[in-house]
């Protein structure tokens, strides 16, 4: 199953996901092979979380949930792209994307 992902040596591999009609990229996200076959089965974005060894079912308590429309692959097979229909804000301080910050250099 998913032949075309290269995993890495925890077996997750990087899921950019972005807005399916604006294109605004919304985060960056990890997949395990569970929660890219839950995603695909739900059509909602489920995702592995590094920092609580878990699932992550996005929405699951905020409501603010990621409807898929399509899944890429890249042609490395190291990272997708998961186009969405969000049904509220991706980030959870509430913005609408996870990039709203600008890098600031040291001084």
């Amino acid at each position: 199953m998913f032949e075309q992902v290269k995993w890495d040596e925890k077996g997750l591999v990087s899921a950019i996901v972005q807005d399916a009609n604006t294109l605004e990229v919304l985060t960056l996200a990890y997949m395990n092979a569970e929660s890219l076959k839950m995603t695909i089965e739900t059509g909602e974005t489920v995702f592995w979380s590094r920092s609580r060894q878990e699932l992550w079912h996005k929405g699951a308590t905020s409501g603010n949930v990621q409807y898929v429309k399509e899944i890429r692959v890249d042609c490395d097979g190291d990272a997708l792209l998961v186009l969405v229909d969000p049904a509220g804000p991706a980030c959870h301080t509430g913005a609408v994307s996870c990039f709203f910050e600008l890098l600031k250099a040291a001084e």
